[in-house]
């Protein structure tokens, strides 16, 4: 039974998932507990605690497939995505300039993710017998990612880099 919950059909594989939150500047703020692999993106959110934390009148950031406007909406949360193309052939003016903007807060969320998965912690398989130790080891993991310096250089206008 556990395995089959563990499956991820998306990454075709037995998984483990969880939620971070990354401020603007790129420390981790939030570091959910592991879930299993069969879980939804919008089931970890309402289970994980993270909806506790904005206030009335923030913003939330996430990805084009992450629904959660309608667990953000009851607490006068807005949830900021990327522009859509849907049925448009391009996008407006408006919406270049919205997307350049959301992928430059982006950025960082790829590199805090990469900077886990780099400390291959999680590269070998684990049995289900230290499934409590992976919860105090991811934790500890997305936290050592704080105090590794600045996710992306600034370099003014120009395109940024990781460290």
């Amino acid at each position: 039974m556990l395995q089959s919950q563990l499956y991820s059909s998306y990454k075709s594989n037995t998984t483990l998932k969880g939620l971070i939150a990354i401020a603007p500047h790129g420390a981790i703020t939030f570091v959910s507990s592991l879930y299993t692999g069969s879980i939804s993106d919008k089931e970890i959110t309402h289970c994980s605690g993270i909806l506790d934390l904005p206030e009335a009148h923030d913003s939330v950031m996430a990805d084009k497939g992450f629904a959660i406007e309608d667990l953000l909406s009851s607490k006068q949360v807005s949830l900021n995505l990327p522009p859509f193309l849907g049925s448009q052939t391009q996008f407006s003016a408006h919406n270049v300039l919205q997307t350049k903007t959301i992928a430059k807060v982006r950025i960082h969320v790829k590199c805090a993710i990469r900077r886990i998965k780099e400390l291959h912690l999680f590269d070998s398989e684990i049995s289900l017998s230290t499934l409590g130790s992976v919860n105090q080891l991811y934790t500890v993991a997305c936290s050592l990612t704080n105090f590794q310096g600045a996710l992306i250089k600034n370099t003014g206008d120009s395109d940024t880099s990781d460290n």
